[in-house]
């Protein structure tokens, strides 16, 4: 690993390609990576298709493709989502060294990728998020630790 620069989008599809506990298929281009695996968060749940994506100078990008988030929620906002359409998680907070270039998706993200499914679930029944995380009501607590975040 080059200091500094973190792992290459090459090196991250070998560690995903490589790492059973995210087995699928994906696409690797130029400076991009596309990898699509299914989940299951606990073995009481059910299997989702996730898909993650990663430019070389970019920040992943998780989305669940099946089955439609927004169908499970019957109607309600869903949770801890950078964006609705497509759903796309909110896993980490950018600019606070939760996740960086240096750390492999198969590592990282991945396993929080289950952890948001968990949680996603849990709040399909009690409609209580209880993944944590920073939303807009939460902006003055960080501006008081003196960092502005990133909210999802």
């Amino acid at each position: 690993m080059r200091r500094g620069r973190g792992l290459t989008v090459a090196q991250q599809f070998f560690a995903l390609r490589n790492n059973p506990i995210c087995a699928g298929e994906g696409r690797l281009r130029r400076e991009h990576l596309i990898w699509q695996f299914d989940v299951r968060p606990s073995d009481m749940s059910r299997s989702y298709r996730a898909r993650i994506e990663l430019s070389q100078k970019g920040s992943p990008m998780v989305f669940i493709d099946e089955p439609d988030l927004h169908v499970l929620a019957e109607g309600r906002k869903l949770p801890h989502v950078y964006s609705d359409h497509p759903p796309r998680l909110c896993l980490y907070l950018p600019g606070a060294f939760e996740w960086m270039r240096e750390h492999r998706l198969d590592l990282t993200i991945v396993p929080w990728i289950a952890l948001w499914l968990f949680y996603f679930e849990e709040w399909l029944w009690s409609d209580d998020w209880k993944g944590g995380g920073m939303h807009p009501g939460d902006l003055e607590a960080a501006r008081r630790v003196g960092r502005e975040p990133i909210t999802c």
